[in-house]
């Protein structure tokens, strides 16, 4: 999904499936930063948020955008996740640095790279369905209204 939101008109380094990597400073010159995450078990990546506890400062002085994606199934993906945008634990640093936006998008969850365990887990326990059930539509409007947004500034 990172790779995604990337390729829409936005200048990063990519550096595999899972994650989109950036090095922040006071003087980079960059205008905004786009930070996601897959959540797990209710949580976001260790580095994602490890990303925002290193940087709060300079990101509360950045324009940011927030994505989680997650939730499979078909229907809201907040409705999905109980209201929730983000993951509870990440509600006092995010209310410092301010996103533009928190989007919520549905996930993909790959039998193939699960476990026993987890495919057990998941039928069984949080009752979710297993597929991809990603918007790509979705996720290209999102990524092209911060594109609008930055063009503008």
């Amino acid at each position: 999904m990172a790779k995604k939101v990337l390729s829409y008109n936005f200048t990063g380094s990519f550096n595999g499936a899972k994650t989109a990597q950036f090095n922040v400073n006071a003087d980079d010159g960059n205008l905004a930063i786009i930070l996601g995450s897959a959540v797990y078990i209710g949580k976001w990546q260790k580095e994602a948020i490890a990303f925002l506890q290193a940087n709060e400062n300079t990101l509360a002085k950045r324009q940011v955008w927030l994505f989680s994606s997650g939730p499979t199934g078909t229907g809201d993906p907040v409705e999905l996740l109980e209201g929730q945008r983000l993951p509870a634990a990440m509600q006092p640093i995010v209310e410092r640095i301010q996103p533009l936006d928190i989007a919520v998008f549905h996930g993909y969850i790959n039998p193939n790279k699960l476990n026993f365990i987890e495919k057990w887990a998941i039928k069984s326990l949080v009752e979710k369905p297993m597929g991809d059930f990603r918007d790509w539509n979705r996720i290209t409007g999102w990524a092209s209204t911060i594109a609008d947004t930055l063009k503008q500034a």
